[in-house]
């Protein structure tokens, strides 16, 4: 079965994924964050840098469950514009991290 390429939409939702990880982990070591979520840390320094652009949803929630993130700020702030709203069909996030920080809370 061949996959097809990724879009560069995708690509940029990945690497945004990648940046709101890396922002969320702080001072916090990289191989203690991807070992508390049970991944390699390499696995984890690629998600972060987003050379893997669509990790296993397994694997997000996994790092989002240690870094104390919410999957629906997470997804709001990878998600294009038009689709990050609340259920009122609100705006989720006002500036970047704001909604991930807002869901998380």
């Amino acid at each position: 079965m061949v996959r097809e390429p990724l879009s560069i939409a995708d690509r940029l939702r990945g690497e945004r994924l990648g940046e709101l990880l890396r922002e969320a982990r702080g001072s916090r070591s990289i191989t203690d964050v991807a070992l508390r979520a049970g991944i390699s840390p390499e696995t984890l320094r690629k998600i972060e840098r987003g050379r893997i652009p669509t990790p296993a949803f397994f694997t997000v929630v996994a790092v989002a469950g240690v870094l104390d993130l919410s999957l629906d700020g997470l997804l709001a702030e990878v998600s294009p514009p038009e689709t990050a709203t609340d259920a009122r069909g609100e705006g989720v996030a006002d500036t970047p991290a704001d909604g991930v920080r807002r869901a998380a809370g």
